[in-house]
């Protein structure tokens, strides 16, 4: 009897990795990762490519056979790097922090080598488990009442489309789901309330016109009393006054909704109040900002995300809901496969969200919390707000800047005001001239807004490992550029 024969197949893709070498290839991953971390403040902070350069890089189609994994390395550092805008650079100041630590890191590691699809808890008991406790250490460290209970979404984004679909199914005694969105259903947020509400609102059926969006004062928070008065006028006009989210930290600015007031109004009109404090949340593990949420108890949902400023990297947003039967029974179809003997006794979280299948997202926040302890990251956020405000007063020291608002949080709002008789056009195009110098050394990145019109620079320092040095770094950046754009 001859050999058997090896099929051909096998030896045209011997490149491909065997899983008993995964040591000897993970090494070089880890020492990649190791290389980053060292060099990532030599790096332009964005990215200084032009578009298409990336994909004049890359083949027109995938390879027929297997290459090699330094080859792949190789390609890594030539082609993807310089494509990288790095969120993890001591010197990101923008948009807000997506930060992430060396702990969420290794734990999403382990969370790829699991690959668990945490759909229920039979697909995996310890995902549910330990994410169902993971909520109550955050709600009890952050104040929140514990008639809340907890899950993770993917982003505020999804967790506020969760709310706002919960809303119109309790407006409307759970039918819309069944035959319809009615189209006098209204939703109310502030004109500094994040783009996601508006996406919402068009994505459930609601219709983006029935968005109605609120005055603000001075400092730009919603106005309470232009809520109720619009809700009265909707009511009167045949409209149905469905949710209003109440924003704890506006993109722009920073602002911070009066909670309580909008609380009372929501719950005179019946209407559904969701709370985005998706950046500032952070702060509630600070006693001193528990101002800030103020009222929680008037409120149906909340949500924010540790992949923001609490050093777990993106993807992680938490979702707090008063009633979890309400969302339940919004989100729950259970079709044959997924029955199980433990329905009832445990969390199947993929009935508390829109997606069915979930990563293990807990993993990641059980050894940022654990290898800090809640002193350890409070301790790194007061570093933070430390930070912010010797950037402002540094900043201030050059008579040429102001201040829009007082520094908030890790946050300052500036723009640059040179001697001289410049119309407030001219201004905005200086400052937008500015911040695009700025950006265009790669020594760091900053990000805009506009305060009625007026166009300013936002600074945020909320990089996990950012440091005194760094922010000197910024303001000599900004300093030296200014020289050179009057």
């Amino acid at each position: 009897m001859g050999r058997p024969r090896v099929c051909p197949f096998l030896h045209r893709h011997i490149s491909m990795l065997k899983k008993q070498n995964y040591k000897q290839q993970a090494d070089k991953i880890t020492q990649w990762i190791d290389d980053y971390f060292n060099k990532l403040e030599s790096l332009p902070v964005k990215s200084q490519v032009k578009p298409g350069d990336i994909l004049s890089q890359l083949p027109e189609e995938a390879p027929i056979n297997g290459e090699g994994f330094s080859e792949i390395i190789k390609d890594l550092d030539k082609i993807i790097v310089p494509g990288i805008t790095h969120w993890q650079h001591p010197n990101f100041h923008a948009y807000f922090a997506a930060n992430s630590s060396v702990e969420s890191v290794l734990a999403e590691t382990v969370t790829a080598a699991i690959g668990a699809q945490c759909m229920i808890w039979d697909t995996s008991p310890a995902a549910a488990e330990l994410e169902e406790r993971m909520m109550e250490w955050l709600r009890i460290a952050m104040g929140i009442p514990d008639t809340f209970e907890g899950v993770i979404q993917d982003t505020a984004s999804t967790a506020t489309l969760a709310s706002i679909i919960t809303a119109r199914e309790v407006k409307t005694n759970f039918e819309s789901n069944e035959i319809g969105v009615p189209q006098n259903l209204r939703v109310y947020c502030s004109s500094e309330a994040h783009s996601s509400i508006e996406k919402a609102v068009g994505i459930c059926g609601i219709g983006k016109r029935n968005l109605i969006k609120i005055a603000v004062d001075d400092q730009m928070r919603m106005i309470p009393a232009a809520l109720e008065n619009q809700i009265i006028q909707d009511i009167s006009e045949g409209f149905v006054p469905c949710c209003a989210i109440a924003a704890i930290g506006t993109t722009g600015t920073l602002a911070v909704d009066p909670l309580d007031e909008i609380g009372k109004i929501c719950e005179k009109y019946k209407v559904w109040l969701h709370v985005d404090a998706a950046y500032a949340g952070t702060a509630l593990l600070l006693a001193e900002y528990r101002w800030m949420i103020k009222g929680i108890e008037r409120a149906d949902s909340f949500v924010f995300n540790p992949h923001k400023w609490m050093f777990t990297n993106f993807d992680c947003s938490v979702y707090f809901v008063k009633d979890v039967k309400c969302l339940t029974r919004v989100f729950e179809v259970l079709p044959e496969y997924l029955k199980t003997s433990t329905r009832g006794l445990v969390n199947d979280y993929r009935d508390w969200g829109i997606p069915l299948g979930r990563r293990f997202r807990a993993l990641k926040l059980w050894f940022v919390m654990r290898s800090y302890g809640i002193s350890g990251i409070k301790e790194t956020l007061r570093k933070h707000l430390a930070l912010t405000q010797l950037f402002a007063k540094s900043l201030l020291k050059n008579k040429q800047f102001q201040l829009l608002f007082d520094p908030f949080l890790n946050f300052t709002c500036f723009r640059f005001v040179p001697e001289g008789n410049f119309t407030e056009e001219e201004l905005n195009e200086l400052n937008e001239k500015l911040l695009r110098a700025i950006n265009s050394t790669g020594k760091a990145f900053l990000t805009h807004t506009k305060v009625n019109g007026k166009y300013a620079i936002r600074m945020l320092i909320g990089q996990t490992y950012v440091e005194e040095t760094h922010v000197e770094k910024v303001l000599g950046v900004i300093y030296k550029e200014i020289e050179n754009i009057v």
